[in-house]
């Protein structure tokens, strides 16, 4: 428990000060079970699953296939054996379509790490609604850990430290 205490007080003082999530580090991040696609082929995903493999970065992005969504999957598929070597797995998360994402994972992820539909409970439970643009999401990124604890938090529309800021995060959770 202080191990925990003292990773959380680390990844807040990692966090971006962009725009506020509703998570903050420390809160319980809601599960789900959602259709997601991984180099083209679809399958249920369920974040509790996942986090029986270790942290989750979960990060959520506006819209496949626009240039500052396809540049941050295909930076999150360069660094993927950086995360897994921390022990992490990558989801991205987006409120468009299974089918539209099927297509992303193969392209811009380059199939290395699955990418899922948010619907409207998962939105409204992650507090990642963009605002300006209903029906889509903004950009957030949560490192989770096993626990289903929130250690770190970045939201911020430029997707340039997303990737960055959440790597060390979890490079940090393996260090202690």
């Amino acid at each position: 428990m202080k191990r925990l205490s003292l990773l959380l007080a680390a990844a807040a003082a990692l966090s971006s000060s962009g725009a506020m999530a509703a998570l903050a580090v420390g809160a319980k991040a809601p599960d789900f079970t959602t259709r997601g696609a991984q180099a083209g082929k679809t399958f249920t995903l369920t974040l509790s699953h996942q986090l029986k493999r270790g942290p989750v970065v979960l990060y959520f992005f506006p819209k496949a296939f626009t240039p500052g969504c396809s540049a941050e999957a295909r930076e999150f598929a360069e660094n993927i054996d950086k995360f897994k070597a921390a022990g992490a797995t990558v989801i991205g998360m987006s409120a468009d379509p299974v089918d539209d994402l099927v297509a992303f994972s193969t392209k811009e992820c380059a199939g290395k790490f699955a990418v899922a539909s948010a619907g409207p409970a998962i939105v409204t439970g992650y507090d990642v609604a963009l605002k300006m643009r209903p029906g889509m999401t903004d950009r957030t990124s949560y490192v989770i850990a096993p626990s289903g604890r929130v250690a770190f938090v970045h939201s911020e529309m430029n997707y340039a430290e997303h990737v960055k800021t959440t790597l060390a995060a979890v490079e940090a959770m393996k260090q202690k």
